[in-house]
């Protein structure tokens, strides 16, 4: 039988107190920790009851209760009183093993980690063993020595990222925000080690230095520039340094876009916590800065795989097919899913176990469309198999979409703050619209914008989490909005918000812009000149030119191209443009499936003009040690682009996975090739009129 942690014990020991249903919300309260916590320790706690005879009965709406004789809930309690709680679970283990290792100064003895744990010097070795594949994502490496001990080795900038990693992986939001004193010691120790003292003054140096683009960033981007800024402070006030040994790659030999807003907000760091920056740390947080604004640009291009949109368009063909819902227009849905998608599939490939606290209560309200995406997973061809966990994350998108299509009217304006992701905001958006038809939501918002909207701008503001407001100026519901949520909701409104309803609804109808306004139709035809100019551009400059590749390298071949663009007045400074290329490959170009087709696409002020072109090799080039190719698609864009053209851009991306276009580029005549773009293209520009 498995031992408990102490937080576990806390928990049934509450549960057998109680003598009806308790919700995970009042649980996490008892025990001060959060609701994400409480469902992460239900399966430890399940697998402990199994030895009384006892399971978890869960209720849908209603909470949580112990179920099973008197008899074996006795033994429970006994056991309870008698048992020592466990100092630490085996993940817990492991996460205080990488907490010493990567602020250690020095190899650590096993034996000293053992004593520290209370555990064997085996088990210390297992886990360890257990541990270095996770070390080495992060390209750092596991030292273990007889007699020497054992050490994280590698760069600093890679330590960085395995501790915000860390952070991630065991902390809600809630937790960087809130008191840490009601904490296990070991998340104490985390909270430390990732810089929540820093926490506030980091976010305060980025409200008043950052950049305009930082308010497009999602949460959960926001967040991880604050965790990772954070991590950042704090390893410098330990004389944590990146120096130049760090730079042994050459990646700080180029300079990075957002150097001045560093250098703005290490300087307002500088004079809030009195401590320096070295150049070197400059342009590390400016090439972090640089990673997060390619993130919130609108461009598929910088954001989205190929393969994982047509993995994308496949699953939801085969998902409206089944249900019968016309989803394949739903262009919310798609971009949901491309968020979704890049995550997920890490998560499968990597093996790590996927907790949905919510996938009871999903199961139970949308059953039939939880069965009909399973079906729609299942056909899809992948050695990849996929948990009911993480089924049930990609029925939120669909919920969310199928809602959209039976929203209704509403008139009370609503800030709405969620933690769990798009689906998850999309989905209680769209159920608070067919629950509550008055309710208008004006804008998704993350928890720190939460606290600075003016108050004349909104009726009342909705949240899955808790957050650093007053109570009066919020409410907390699940995201599947139970119907004790809906009643609270009702309530709410009633005494609170539709008091000011007419001027809501006046505020909601005059912010609304119709065809009726002013401009509207000449701001229209700019748009459909700005679409039609951008794809006469594109279809006029594309080129097909042959490349003689013997005893050439890819990095060779892709510089070749770009100095035959330069002399084309397309592109500035070729050798930049193709160290891009070659970066922009590691994030995501790829070889398209079933081809000798290489796509290679960027974004960068030095790209004068949008730009397709096409390279066909003599010899077959390698792409890794698997894969050769033999015809290379390079597509350029400058930094600042008109949304319209990103659209554009964005279709020929899409019409890339056609086969035919396919076969034309790997065989077809220049000619022909246009050809075909130009008639697809015209088909997308008739839609848009």
């Amino acid at each position: 039988m498995n031992r408990l942690t102490a937080r576990q014990r806390q928990i049934l020991t509450f549960l057998l107190d109680r003598k009806e249903e308790t919700t995970a919300a009042e649980i996490a309260e008892e025990a001060q920790v959060s609701v994400r916590t409480v469902h992460r320790e239900m399966d430890g706690i399940e697998s402990y009851l199994e030895a009384f005879d006892l399971r978890l009965k869960k209720k849908s709406g209603k909470g949580i209760e112990l179920e099973g004789s008197s008899e074996s809930m006795n033994k429970l309690s006994a056991a309870l009183k008698e048992e020592r709680p466990a100092e630490y679970s085996g993940e817990e283990r492991k996460l205080y093993i990488l907490l010493s290792l990567l602020q250690a100064d020095e190899p650590v003895k096993l034996f000293a980690l053992a004593h520290s744990l209370r555990v064997t010097v085996p088990t210390v070795s297992n886990d360890l063993n257990e541990l270095e594949p996770w070390i080495g994502r992060f390209r750092l490496e596991l030292i273990r020595r007889r007699g020497y001990g054992v050490e994280i080795e590698g760069r600093e900038e890679n330590k960085r990222r395995a501790i915000c990693q860390l952070a991630e992986e065991n902390l809600d939001p809630s937790d960087l925000l809130g008191a840490t004193e009601n904490q296990p010691p070991l998340l104490q120790r985390l909270l430390k080690i990732a810089g929540k003292d820093y926490f506030m003054a980091v976010e305060s140096a980025l409200w008043n230095k950052g950049s305009e683009w930082l308010d497009e960033l999602s949460e959960k981007a926001y967040t991880h520039l604050l965790l990772s800024l954070s991590v950042t402070v704090s390893r410098i006030i330990q004389n944590k340094r990146i120096t130049e040994t760090d730079d042994e790659s050459g990646l700080y030999g180029f300079r990075p876009r957002n150097v001045e807003d560093a250098r703005n907000i290490v300087k307002e760091l500088s004079e809030l916590l009195d401590i320096h920056f070295c150049e070197y740390e400059i342009v590390y947080i400016a090439l972090m800065l640089d990673a997060l604004e390619d993130s919130a640009t609108q461009n598929y291009l910088a954001q989205v795989d190929l393969v994982h949109t047509e993995i994308v368009n496949q699953l939801i063909l085969k998902v409206a097919q089944k249900t019968g819902y016309p989803l394949q227009g739903d262009k919310s849905l798609r971009e949901g899913l491309l968020q979704h998608i890049d995550p997920a599939l890490k998560r499968l490939r990597e093996g790590s176990r996927i907790r949905n606290p919510l996938l009871t209560s999903i199961r139970k309200d949308y059953e039939p469309l939880f069965q009909s995406v399973k079906e729609a997973v299942m056909e899809m061809e992948s050695a990849l198999e996929v948990p009911d966990e993480e089924i049930g994350f990609l029925v939120m998108h669909f919920g969310a979409s199928i809602e959209r299509l039976k929203r209704l009217q509403r008139d009370v304006r609503a800030i709405l703050v969620c933690s769990s992701g798009i689906g998850s905001a999309k989905l209680l958006a769209t159920r608070l619209a067919k629950e509550i038809p008055q309710i208008k939501v004006i804008r998704n918002s993350s928890w720190y914008e939460a606290a600075r909207i003016p108050e004349e701008d909104y009726d009342l503001i909705i949240s899955t989490i808790d957050l650093p407001l007053p109570q009066t100026r919020y409410i907390r519901l699940s995201p599947l909005l139970t119907r004790e949520d809906i009643e609270r909701l009702i309530d709410y409104i009633k005494n609170t918000t539709l008091k000011q309803g007419e001027d809501s609804s006046a505020a909601v109808k005059s912010s609304n812009k119709n065809e009726e306004e002013p401009g509207w139709a000449v701001g229209r035809i700019r748009s459909l000149h700005t679409i039609l100019t951008e794809i006469l551009v594109i279809v006029d400059q594309f080129r097909l030119q042959p490349i003689d590749t013997k005893g050439k390298g890819l990095e060779q071949v892709l510089l070749e191209a770009c100095r035959s663009l330069a002399e084309a007045s397309v592109l500035i400074h070729p050798e930049k443009i193709t160290n891009l290329l070659i970066e922009r490959d590691l994030l995501g170009s790829l070889v398209i499936p079933d081809s000798s087709l290489a796509l290679f696409h960027t974004r960068s002020t030095d790209i004068l003009q949008p730009s397709l072109s096409l390279y066909r090799l003599s010899q077959p080039v390698k792409m890794d040690q698997q894969t050769d190719i033999t015809v290379i698609l390079i597509m350029l864009a400058p930094w600042e682009l008109p949304k319209e053209s990103l659209e554009v851009l964005s279709e020929i991306s899409a019409l890339l996975l056609w086969p035919e276009l396919i076969r034309l580029m790997e065989q077809g005549s220049e000619q022909e090739v246009k050809q075909f773009l130009s008639s697809e293209l015209m088909g997308y520009f008739k839609n848009k009129i």
